[in-house]
């Protein structure tokens, strides 16, 4: 059975941010990820983690003003100061929380920003912030993501973000795989997830159609989770979906499967 880490960004909404480490234990994670730990003083997030006996598996570095609709900023070229500055504050807090790797979500181009200069300037930012993060001991990923969701969203593809890892030539920059998003931009996941194992770092679920958890759509978890298990893949899976209803309702796939991999063993 792979390894599950609850995103509490949306996970446990029914309770405080900061009480959501508490729910996601007793729910029986080891192990959470979040979009951004940047609202809260390291020291906080740091008891919570200790306190729940929980390892933070992955943040995103800053991603522009979110609640304005900004998805991050590594594509735009007249915020590439900004960007930087961004990759010396998540180190500060992934060095603190002892966080593995960072995931970079590169934006929105828009209507003044041409798809030559947005790539080019996500490869330039990529390779910086890959080289910082290395001296760091932290791995960079970079995530497509479906422009269903976010309209105008600089990677789409798998193949769109593996062509940007290639043209950074860089041993530290790696593939976040999100189940959900792919599904709805190309399908084929078992096979892509097979050829390009490698170069895959981290891995996040949801069903589709809604977003919600696994059994509530048409992707065949089981499936995939059986593939994750024969293929050897070491990572985390993380639980990013919206709850059909609350969080612990939503919560009896994660117990079947469980089931499921003690029956096998």
């Amino acid at each position: 059975m792979p390894k599950f880490a609850a995103n509490l960004t949306m996970l446990f909404n029914e309770v405080p941010f900061l009480d959501r480490f508490a729910a996601a234990a007793d729910a029986g994670f080891d192990a959470v990820e979040f979009l951004f730990p940047y609202p809260y003083k390291i020291a906080e997030l740091s008891e919570r983690l200790q306190q729940n006996r929980l390892r933070l598996v992955l943040h995103n570095l800053p991603a522009g003003n979110w609640e304005a609709g900004e998805r991050g900023i590594a594509c735009l070229p007249d915020r590439v100061s900004e960007f930087r500055d961004g990759v010396g504050h998540a180190i500060e807090y992934a060095k603190a929380l002892k966080v593995p790797q960072l995931n970079c979500l590169v934006g929105i181009p828009g209507a003044n920003v041409d798809a030559d200069q947005a790539r080019t300037t996500i490869v330039e930012n990529l390779r910086f912030a890959a080289a910082e993060l290395n001296r760091a001991n932290i791995r960079l990923l970079v995530e497509p993501c479906n422009s269903y969701d976010i309209p105008g969203f600089a990677l789409k593809r798998s193949s769109e973000g593996l062509d940007v890892i290639r043209a950074v030539g860089s041993d530290n920059l790696f593939l976040q795989y999100d189940i959900y998003h792919m599904q709805r931009m190309e399908g084929e996941l078992a096979a892509t997830i097979k050829k390009n194992l490698l170069q895959i770092a981290h891995i996040q679920l949801a069903d589709n159609p809604g977003r919600n958890e696994p059994g509530t759509g048409e992707i065949n978890y089981p499936f995939l989770f059986d593939l994750l298990d024969t293929l050897g893949y070491e990572g985390y899976v993380g639980c990013e979906y919206k709850p059909r209803t609350t969080t612990a309702a939503g919560l009896a796939w994660l117990g079947q499967t469980r089931d499921a991999a003690r029956a096998a063993a």
